[in-house]
């Protein structure tokens, strides 16, 4: 009878009283919990949700940035705004943030390990630059910051489980 664990880190055991030299039930059972607790689930699911939107969010933020530099009348003035750049300034940051955030969502979504900080990162720095662009297009960047709190949980949350599952011994 075999007991199959649903995580690559951990193996196949072959029967009741068979475990690796030296790993504890206690180990074993930890690690399980972290693999397979309602957080994992939320989180791994969420970590294809981060991705996704990640890589939307960066196919919108280009369309964003290429109306700004190319000056599109959709976007609404605001003249005695403590962060006022120009238009065309303002697209040239949002087509740069869209590049980063198109590649990091596809590194999220394919599990690359440089994904999930780099992720963060750069949903920090969507939810900051769309936050100082409320006054020119308060719709957009209010949806974009909602979505990039929720992608920073999610990634926050795979780390977190990552980190748990290093810390505990190999089996």
């Amino acid at each position: 009878v075999g007991v199959r664990l649903s995580h690559p880190a951990i193996r196949r055991l072959d029967g009741p009283f068979h475990r690796p030299e030296g790993a504890a039930v206690s180990d074993l059972a930890k690690r399980q919990a972290i693999v397979e607790g309602p957080k994992a689930q939320w989180a791994a699911g969420l970590t294809l949700f981060a991705g996704v939107m990640l890589f939307w969010a960066g196919i919108v933020e280009f369309f964003q940035g290429l109306s700004a530099v190319l000056g599109d009348d959709v976007f609404v003035s605001a003249p005695s705004y403590v962060f006022s750049l120009d238009l065309t300034t303002w697209g040239w940051i949002h087509l740069l943030i869209a590049v980063a955030a198109m590649v990091v969502g596809g590194a999220v979504i394919t599990h690359r390990t440089w994904g999930l900080v780099a992720g963060l990162v750069i949903a920090v720095v969507v939810a900051v630059a769309n936050f100082l662009f409320i006054p020119r297009s308060p719709s957009w960047p209010l949806a974009a910051i909602g979505f990039s709190v929720a992608t920073i949980w999610a990634l926050a949350e795979v780390i977190s489980q990552t980190r748990r599952l290093a810390a505990l011994p190999a089996v």
